[in-house]
């Protein structure tokens, strides 16, 4: 099999040494040297990334991509690592990848890198948090996935994603949603000041309910917002006691007095207010005078 022209001495034997194939887990000199070194790689020799977090391509931006690769050609490389002499494994590229597919290239510019498994999915989650246009939950789940298989806590984790660290808890917490809340989000149905406003409520029965009325009336992130601290209120608002007997006649006596409505309120330990309800100037007077007499 002849070299491939143009690749340099480096290059050429981190492609054909089999000491860098990934299952015999040795790294050479040589593959310290040609790190960051692009080869131009046939498309048939490599697989697509299992560890990529992106599970949803817009049809749009992708045929606008396969049409500036079939005019200009692949300006960005993507990254890959070996498998074995023939055969690569994509790291961070999928879209460029597949447009590459659909506008018919047989080869394509690659940056290859040796890496295992765990190395693999954290520089796949990084790449495409930092360069991609994820929808939140995608983001949310990539998130997730550095702290649970990459073993990072979330300040290591916000440090390898360039983020502050409440960003990162903003997202982490849309997992919590409900299923058909994330999808809706995912489908820019409702938007991420939505799902925090969301989040705000304590229970998913109110969170569903507060959801169907954004789909229904297109009620605003304020609406939302004021929405479940009127919940909220009604929930720690002090339970009212019923009337006795004795209070319902005194209510009835006053309203005969007045000539208008009275209520009573009161609660559980005995306090209370009588609320007089008037409707013009000249029925306020009248119950003055009604109180004067």
């Amino acid at each position: 099999m002849s070299k491939k022209r143009g690749l340099g001495r480096g290059l050429s034997a981190l492609l054909e040494n089999v000491e860098t194939d990934i299952t015999s887990g040795v790294s050479t000199q040589s593959t310290e040297r040609v790190l960051g070194s692009v080869a131009m790689l046939p498309i048939e020799s490599i697989e697509a990334n299992p560890f990529q977090p992106r599970t949803l391509f817009e049809e749009g931006p992708l045929l606008e991509l396969v049409q500036s690769i079939k005019e200009l050609g692949i300006i960005q490389p993507v990254t890959v690592r070996k498998l074995g002499r023939d055969r690569f494994q994509l790291i961070s590229g999928e879209r460029r990848f597949r447009a590459s597919q659909i506008a018919g290239l047989t080869e394509i510019p690659a940056y290859i890198r040796v890496a295992n498994d765990q190395a693999m999915l954290e520089m796949a989650l990084v790449e495409n948090i930092q360069r991609k246009n994820l929808d939140p939950i995608e983001i949310a789940i990539s998130y997730q996935r550095l702290i649970e298989e990459c073993s990072l806590t979330q300040e290591a984790m916000s440090q390898r994603v360039g983020k502050n660290r409440a960003t990162v808890s903003n997202y982490l917490r849309l997992l919590k949603l409900p299923p058909q809340v994330q999808m809706a989000l995912r489908e820019t149905k409702i938007t991420m000041g939505h799902a925090r406003a969301l989040l705000a409520f304590e229970n998913e029965d109110e969170m569903l309910l507060a959801f169907d009325r954004i789909l229904a009336d297109g009620m605003s992130v304020r609406q939302i917002e004021d929405f479940g601290k009127e919940s909220k209120s009604k929930k720690t608002r002090p339970k009212a006691a019923a009337l006795s007997f004795e209070h319902q006649k005194v209510k009835s006596d006053l309203m005969d007095r007045f000539g208008t409505k009275v209520d009573i309120k009161r609660d559980q330990k005995g306090k209370g207010k009588i609320e007089i309800t008037f409707a013009s100037d000249d029925q306020l007077q009248r119950i003055i005078d009604a109180l004067e007499d």
